[in-house]
């Protein structure tokens, strides 16, 4: 198969898109064009069509790589027909009908919604999410969160885009916002060629190097 060459990258939830700088960095050594989405994250539509933005943009086929919540967005958005292969970072995979709000169990440290968004507690943040993350940068994640509005939480998926496309899949084995067995599960029911990585969460931002490999994997096909 031709190397895909554009990357296409889509953030979870209560963070933004400059988590993906060292995965951008090993991509673009590489020579891959890597675009990073920054979702508004008010609802599941508003994201789904802010990716959707990006790839009208493209001239060719891109390969379309979710983080957490970001799986949500790419099961949504990757019929788009720029979209060849799609990648999972300890992501959620919805089937029909689904969303964050139906597979997230057991529930981690989220604070009352206030105004319709939701933040992480603070100081269980690093735990939850960032737990191999050096301290400074999780407390700097922590305290930068972005709001996640409560449509995108319960947004569901209609019909998901791995049913129709070749997807991989970074089950982060330390993960505890989305246990590993749900994880598992998902990537299973999709068909996903599945790789296990040592890591957080956050597993994009303390294994960078991992989770470029997979993407370089999925856009050779």
């Amino acid at each position: 198969m031709t190397m895909i060459k554009d990357i296409v990258l889509v953030h979870g939830a209560f963070v933004d898109g400059s988590g993906w700088r060292g995965v951008h960095e090993e991509l673009t050594w590489d020579g891959f064009r890597v675009h990073v989405v920054q979702n508004p994250m008010i609802s599941l539509e508003g994201d789904a069509a802010a990716t959707r933005r990006v790839l009208d943009a493209l001239d060719g086929r891109a390969v379309l790589v979710g983080h957490s919540y970001g799986g949500v967005v790419i099961s949504a958005a990757g019929a788009h027909p720029n979209v060849a292969r799609l990648v999972y970072i300890a992501a959620f995979a919805p089937d029909s009908g689904e969303s964050v709000d139906t597979l997230l169990a057991p529930l981690p440290p989220i604070l009352p919604p206030v105004e319709g968004f939701l933040l992480l507690d603070r100081e269980q943040f690093a735990g939850w999410f960032a737990g191999d993350v050096p301290d400074r940068l999780a407390a700097f994640m922590a305290d930068s969160q972005v709001p996640w509005g409560m449509d995108a939480l319960r947004g569901p998926v209609a019909e998901p885009a791995w049913r129709h496309r070749p997807s991989w899949y970074v089950l982060a084995t330390e993960d505890r916002m989305i246990p590993p067995p749900t994880q598992r599960m998902m990537a299973e029911r999709a068909g996903s060629t599945v790789v296990e990585v040592i890591g957080s969460h956050a597993v994009h931002i303390s294994q960078p190097a991992a989770v470029a490999d997979l993407i370089r994997q999925a856009a050779a096909g």
